[in-house]
């Protein structure tokens, strides 16, 4: 049984992890994940899902027991092909959706944060625990947390190593949308079906954009937006979307 499986759904490419028994991602789900990146590079869909087959778990985290048996270069090079995926991810031209139900933990929640977006069922757990194992996080968690939900409550989270629900998870900004449990990936469904509506070419604008507000003064920041809105009115969609908002139809969007 392959650890990481995907299937095409229309313009959304849904990648799941299935590696029991708590998805822990070792060399079998790094390599899976590659792969499925690899067919994203290949079909170029509009939205990735990821998701988990497993009940209770979207990933536990690392693969503890295959770190407690490598040497100082094995764990450079494990951690060097997780990173690796997460960044892939991250950088895709493709908006992704996480779709959390049950436990989102270490090296799982760094794989849910490099996500455009994340959806959690109401009983899941999410968490930061590597400071118990003598470590930090090491697959973009010190990074990529902050920018989502502050200094503060990113150091709350990774100094104690402490789990926290879905719904504090929602109030800090960590997930954006909390769901019934058991309906994450359904609700992942619907908001890439809602995501694949609007004009591709703008929505990654969109981010870029985003991303430019942590790393530019506001001077800069607003600059770099002139040239975004620019650039997709000079040769983007924007001629399409407007013309069918005037002639009152749904825009015919790539």
């Amino acid at each position: 049984m392959s650890a990481v499986t995907w299937s095409a759904e229309g313009p959304i490419l849904h990648i799941a992890l299935n590696r029991p028994p708590a998805n822990a991602l070792g060399p079998a789900i790094v390599d899976g994940l590659h792969a499925a990146l690899d067919v994203a590079d290949d079909v170029s869909p509009k939205v990735l899902i990821l998701s988990s087959a497993l009940d209770g778990f979207f990933a536990a985290g690392a693969d503890i027991k295959h770190m407690t048996t490598v040497d100082a270069t094995s764990f450079k090079a494990y951690g060097n092909g997780l990173r690796s995926g997460l960044d892939r991810l991250a950088r895709h031209p493709a908006l992704s959706v996480a779709a959390i139900d049950g436990l989102a933990l270490g090296g799982g929640l760094e794989l849910a944060m490099a996500c455009t977006l994340r959806v959690a069922g109401a009983q899941s757990k999410l968490g930061l625990p590597e400071v118990k194992l003598g470590l930090i996080p090491g697959a973009g968690g010190t990074q990529r947390l902050p920018r989502l939900v502050g200094r503060g409550p990113a150091l709350d989270l990774m100094l104690t190593g402490r789990q926290i629900d879905a719904a504090d998870a929602l109030r800090i900004g960590l997930i954006d949308r909390l769901v019934d449990p058991g309906t994450a990936v359904s609700a992942a469904r619907a908001l890439a079906a809602e995501l694949c509506a609007a004009s591709a070419p703008a929505q990654q604008a969109v981010v870029r954009t985003v991303d430019a507000a942590d790393a530019l003064p506001l001077d800069d920041g607003l600059r770099y937006e002139v040239e975004q809105i620019q650039q997709l009115f000079e040769n983007g969609e924007a001629a399409e979307g407007l013309r069918a908002f005037v002639e009152k139809r749904q825009p015919n969007f790539t």
